[in-house]
C-alpha cells in the first residue's frame, strides 16, 4: 500500500535548525541520506522532495473559467508543508516507523496518509 508522508515545519523549528552547530546540521541530514538510501534499497521509496518556502508558493482557483493567483501560502498556519515521501509498503505502522526517522518529527509534525485509489482506500 502506498502512504505519504508529510513533514511540516514552523518558524520556530526553521530557526532551531539555522542556529544548529554545523557539526549538527551535517548529521541531519545524513540520517536524511541513510534513510533515502535504505528505502531505495528496500523498494519501499517511490520519491522525495524537499519543499522550497511556503512564502514562494502561488495560491490558485478557478472561477468561471477564469485561473486567478495570489502569492503566498494558502493560509497563515503555524506549520507549513516542508517536504514529503511517497512510500510503499505493508501497512500503516511500517510508514510510521519510516516517518519515525525523519529529522524533523522530533521539531516539527510528520504526519503518515494512506494513498486512496480510485477503488477507496487501500486496506
Amino acid at each position: 500500500m502506498k502512504y505519504l508522508v508529510l513533514i511540516y515545519t514552523n518558524p520556530q523549528a526553521r530557526q532551531l535548525w539555522e542556529q544548529l552547530p554545523e557539526a549538527e546540521r551535517a548529521a541531519g541530514l545524513r540520517a536524511y541520506a541513510a534513510l533515502n538510501e535504505e528505502l531505495a534499497a528496500s523498494g519501499e521509496m517511490i520519491v522525495s522532495e524537499s519543499l522550497a518556502d511556503s512564502s514562494l508558493a502561488k495560491h490558485l482557483t478557478v472561477r468561471g473559467g477564469e485561473a486567478m493567483t495570489t502569492d503566498g501560502p494558502y493560509a497563515e498556519v503555524k506549520e507549513q508543508l516542508a517536504g514529503f515521501y511517497l512510500v510503499e509498503c505493508g501497512d500503516i505502522d511500517r510508514a510510521c516507523e519510516i516517518a519515525a526517522r525523519i529529522p524533523e518529527a522530533e521539531a516539527g509534525v510528520v504526519e503518515v496518509r494512506p494513498v486512496r485509489t480510485f477503488g477507496g482506500v487501500e486496506m
